[in-house]
């Protein structure tokens, strides 16, 4: 399995009936898995430690069950991962962590600006680990009789058995719902079979060493096949009337076969090179296109989204100096960066509206902001964060 790949499937609900039942008999099922951790042996000792106050959190099902309602345009997506913002805090902590990068990249041959944009994508280089207690987590979902209760099972055990060896301490082991954890976002199992002791300390840790998270991320993609010295890809031409049924990633030929159809670099500079490249369109023929190699399938892997690793490939490219992404998206109203998007919610809180802590990340309370701000202002009702009404509240 991928450090997040794994979570893409995981977001169907067990039955409604399911949830109080469980909750009445949260410790029953504790007993039971602790059973169960005994038989892979998890001492009791571990166990206890490990599930020591935590509770039944429904707050786990209600994010697990969320069918989110609007779907991010790949333009503002992208927009959010890979703005200015990002790619100076990146530059800085690869000067910061410099050794610790040079060192994965020696190791398992897989470049620091590749890396680092992992990194930079997964936490917001540290940033953003996640607050939920993976063990309380899973321990609801399993209890919850969720339909996926033998995959979080599996990764119950695998946490504790991280607690077991002594990696991390059990109150550091926090990240998402679903339990991704640490800088670069491994779920447990990926961790047992992917992390590595990047400084030395034997302990694997993913949350306070920046040196463990690299050197395990650049294992991952080492494993994922990353061929250092090969590009992820590039951005492209197409020629007009270009067949969007002859792209795909996996659809991949000879540069030579794509430069007979017209396909150029952005900057009109013919194709070169032997290896096979796919056609990459994330927008459709009308936005910006992009020649990707194998190397963007090792990407793709860590998260099984192309737009998670078109994000990783440009943050990659900005992080080494080179422009981003030349064309323009197809869309009349464009994308906000992070700092735009704290300008916005900040004015919609302004004006009275709740939309929290105004941090540039768009949730269910902005986007109803901004669909009311919308409404009074008689334009189409999107609740998209975007330029057009980030302006109309400038103006005022």
């Amino acid at each position: 399995m991928t450090p997040r790949a794994t979570l893409t499937a995981l977001f169907c609900l067990a039955g409604a009936a399911a949830a109080p039942a469980a909750r009445a008999d949260f410790q029953d099922c504790l007993a039971g898995l602790q059973a169960q951790a005994a038989a892979q042996g998890i001492s009791a000792q571990t166990f206890r430690a490990a599930t020591n106050g935590i509770q039944y959190d429904p707050k786990v099902l209600e994010l697990a069950q969320a069918q989110p309602e609007f779907k991010t345009p790949i333009w503002d997506y992208m927009a959010a991962l890979v703005d200015e913002e990002r790619v100076e805090d990146g530059k800085a902590a690869m000067r910061q962590h410099a050794q610790a990068l040079a060192n994965a990249e020696s190791r398992y041959g897989v470049d620091r600006h590749t890396i680092a944009a992992v990194w930079g994508v997964e936490s917001n280089f540290g940033k953003n680990l996640g607050k939920m207690p993976l063990v309380q987590s899973f321990a609801t979902l399993i209890c919850a009789n969720h339909r996926r209760k033998d995959f979080f099972k599996g990764e119950l055990m695998a946490t504790l058995k991280i607690i077991e060896r002594g990696d991390i301490d059990p109150s550091r082991l926090n990240g998402s719902w679903a339990g991704a954890f640490g800088q670069t976002q491994f779920m447990p199992t990926t961790y047992q079979r992917l992390a590595v002791d990047g400084d030395g300390d034997g302990r694997r840790d993913l949350v306070d060493s920046v040196p463990d998270a690299v050197a395990s991320t650049a294992n991952f993609l080492r494993v994922a096949k990353w061929q250092n010295g090969q590009p992820w890809g590039y951005e492209v031409r197409l020629p007009r009337g270009f067949n969007a049924a002859a792209a795909g990633r996996k659809n991949r030929h000879a540069p030579s076969h794509w430069t007979a159809m017209g396909v150029t670099r952005v900057d009109g500079r013919p194709l070169n090179g032997d290896a096979p490249i796919g056609i990459l369109i994330p927008a459709g023929v009308d936005g910006p296109a992009f020649a990707v190699t194998k190397n963007f399938d090792a990407l793709y892997s860590y998260n099984a989204a192309e737009s998670y690793g078109l994000a990783i490939a440009v943050l990659s490219d900005r992080l080494r100096g080179r422009a981003g992404i030349q064309a323009e998206w197809p869309t009349d109203d464009p994308p906000l960066s992070r700092a735009e998007r704290r300008d916005l919610q900040t004015r919609l809180a302004a004006r009275g509206y709740d939309v929290g802590e105004p941090d540039g990340k768009v949730g269910a309370k902005t986007r109803d902001a901004i669909k009311e701000i919308e409404r009074s202002l008689g334009m189409p009702v999107t609740g998209r964060p975007g330029a057009k009404v980030l302006q109309a509240l400038q103006r005022g």
